[in-house]
């Protein structure tokens, strides 16, 4: 069994290390906490929040091309309850060059907004608790 306390860091490839960085760090208040470069065809950024067990991890090979996500179903959600911190979320994002755009599942559309990455991949925030 994996200990409560253990660290998440969710990794993806991306074709635009630095401004998905950035995106990130600007549009949602991570803190770029280590990176790499050309260490074996990978360069990678490690994103994270001193109050979360987990970490966004962003990768580039300079061989290979990451390309648009799979579906309009990737997502990273966050329940945000309070309405004054919520507004604040959606006008931090919006600032930090993501897109807003219509819910692929409609499930988002009743009290939530749904935003897009450069590389397709969608951060949905939503105004209320976490149902578990």
């Amino acid at each position: 069994m994996i200990p409560i306390d253990a660290v998440m860091r969710v990794g993806r490839p991306t074709d635009n290390l630095e401004q998905i960085t950035k995106m990130y760090a600007d549009g949602l208040g991570f803190e770029v906490i280590g990176g790499f470069d050309g260490h074996g065809d990978f360069s990678g950024r490690m994103l994270g929040h001193p109050k979360h067990h987990y970490h966004l991890e962003f990768t580039t090979h300079s061989k290979e091309k990451a390309g648009r996500a799979p579906t309009l179903e990737n997502l990273l959600v966050y329940y945000v309850p309070d309405d004054l911190e919520f507004a604040a979320a959606i006008d931090k994002i919006s600032g930090a060059g993501f897109i807003k755009v219509d819910s692929f599942n409609p499930y988002w559309e009743g009290g939530a907004q749904t935003f897009e990455d450069v590389d397709g991949y969608r951060v949905v925030i939503n105004n209320g608790e976490s149902p578990f």
